[in-house]
């Protein structure tokens, strides 16, 4: 930490690494991007696993949040500054509440996402809505840019924060999408630096679709 309160950091809140099925990008590639397009934070989101995160948190030199996207039968979920993995196709109001039981905080990526079978169902939001923290208003593999008006309101409706995410799963696509919000310390600073923040990002060129659909090629080729 600088010791300035008024430092700024440009956090990309939803980065995938090669500890998901459907990304090849290494540890040591997600540092040099982020060093090159001068992001300082990260929320490594790997789908089903917090392992990458960890050992991202230890080489990294700037901020790692150890997330984990953890599909459920309604859809994905996000849970940030986790200490313990959490199983997937658990229901959702169990994968949540594993997610509370240690300290975490529970975010909604690309809620309106219809293109990808893990977007939430209008009608489980009104049940979750309770026990979630942030929204990802902003999400630059997003095919259809309404999806994003409609988090924000989303958001706003249920008096939630917003939060953006590049969802790279290619070194190049880190960066297209962050939240720059004031310098913090631990879960409780995240919330107060995040209500500050502000959400800027472009998409990314649709063909980055077939970088994860080649990974998963890759590693399964059968």
């Amino acid at each position: 930490m600088r010791g300035q309160a008024d430092y700024l950091v440009k956090a990309d809140l939803h980065v995938h690494t090669n500890y998901s099925k459907d990304c090849l990008t290494t540890l040591e590639q997600v540092v040099a991007q982020c060093l090159e397009v001068g992001i300082d934070c990260l929320a490594v989101a790997d789908h089903g696993t917090i392992a990458g995160a960890l050992r991202l948190k230890e080489m990294a030199p700037f901020l790692v949040i150890v997330a984990e996207e953890i599909m459920t039968p309604s859809g994905e979920v996000m849970g940030m500054f986790l200490s313990q993995e959490i199983p997937s196709e658990l229901p959702v109001e169990e994968a949540i509440a594993q997610i509370k039981t240690q300290g975490g905080l529970v975010c909604i990526p690309h809620p309106f996402d219809r293109v990808r079978l893990s977007a939430f169902k209008n009608r489980v939001f009104e049940t979750i809505m309770p026990q979630v923290d942030i929204i990802e208003v902003f999400n630059s593999r997003s095919l259809s840019p309404g999806n994003s008006a409609k988090a924000w309101r989303l958001a706003h409706n249920y008096g939630k924060l917003a939060s953006a995410g590049s969802d790279a799963h290619t070194a190049s696509e880190i960066g297209r999408a962050y939240v720059e919000m004031p310098e913090f310390d631990g879960k409780d600073g995240f919330l107060a630096s995040l209500a500050r923040g502000r959400v800027f990002g472009r998409g990314s060129n649709p063909l980055v679709h077939f970088a994860s659909t080649w990974a998963k090629l890759k590693r399964h080729p059968s």
